[in-house]
């Protein structure tokens, strides 16, 4: 399969439109029809449906693998391009929204004092971007948090060769109100809990707590933002609980007084964060690594 046409299949069925698919790549909605009637021709199967523009049962399955092709293919590319580059100043660190913890800021903060001209562009996103962000190149260095349980590395998608390596660990607490009957314990256990309501977000989707701990964990109110003080609110509200790193609840709660944040007992649970990239030189980005990593 051509990867050009491959490309033009996909943005169409993420658009769902032939017209808007062309203005992304810049051809005509003519030439956007018959790349997508050439990779039919190659397969010998439709891949869309026409009215409305959709996939079909075959085009869905190619879906599945063409995001995961193109991705490496651009890895591949940023990949070689890397090995030529001349030393930068100026690193892109792209994080997800609880990566960087006080350890992580501080060792941010050491590595700069150490190299003065040392530059850096913090841009964050979501855990399933991240990794392509690295791999494609248009960042230097990944920051991914998430739960775990204890040594255990995180689950990224894969986006072709990628080193990993831990940087922190902590301890995990439930945001619940002030109010809640379980606010005073010293502890809790997660089963204790698969019955509440539970926020919906980025920052603990209850998906993952299932993955971890078994069924229950109903998702309450969705939030589909990133902002640590506006889950807090939420949760001091009775919108739903969330689990969160410790470092992350400022000291007496959140939210105006109206949290209350409990230590998690069982399972044995924490909140990790790792650091990824791809083949790297000697210079400031090596560097960067080394302090990052502790």
């Amino acid at each position: 399969m051509d990867p050009h046409l491959l490309t033009t299949f996909v943005t169409v069925a993420r658009h769902g439109s032939f017209s808007a698919a062309a203005a992304e790549l810049g051809y005509t909605q003519s030439a956007i029809s018959q790349q997508v009637a050439a990779l039919e021709a190659d397969l010998g199967l439709a891949l869309l449906r026409r009215r409305p523009v959709e996939p079909t049962p075959a085009g869905r399955r190619l879906l599945e693998h063409a995001e995961p092709l193109l991705l490496r293919l651009r890895a591949a590319r940023a990949d070689v391009l890397r090995t030529a580059a001349e030393p930068r100043h100026l690193l892109r660190l792209a994080a997800t929204p609880l990566a960087v913890n006080p350890v992580v800021a501080a060792r941010l903060a050491e590595a700069r004092a150490r190299q003065p001209r040392l530059e850096i562009r913090l841009r964050m996103c979501r855990a399933e971007r991240l990794a392509a962000l690295v791999a494609e190149g248009r960042a230097d260095l990944g920051l991914a948090d998430g739960i775990a349980a204890p040594s255990d590395p995180l689950r990224l998608p894969d986006a072709g060769p990628m080193t990993t390596t831990g940087v922190t660990e902590e301890d995990l607490v439930v945001a619940l109100p002030a109010g809640h009957p379980l606010a005073g314990r010293a502890s809790l256990r997660l089963a204790d809990l698969i019955d509440a309501r539970w926020l919906r977000t980025p920052l603990c989707p209850p998906a993952r707590l299932r993955d971890l701990v078994g069924e229950g964990f109903p998702a309450g109110l969705e939030y589909e933002g990133d902002d640590v003080r506006t889950a807090l609110n939420l949760a001091a509200a009775g919108h739903g609980l969330t689990l969160l790193p410790a470092s992350a609840v400022p000291a007496g709660g959140g939210g105006g007084g109206g949290v209350c944040a409990v230590p998690v007992a069982a399972p044995r649970l924490v909140h990790r964060v790792e650091l990824l990239h791809a083949a790297l030189p000697p210079g400031a980005a090596a560097d960067l690594v080394a302090a990052l990593s502790g």
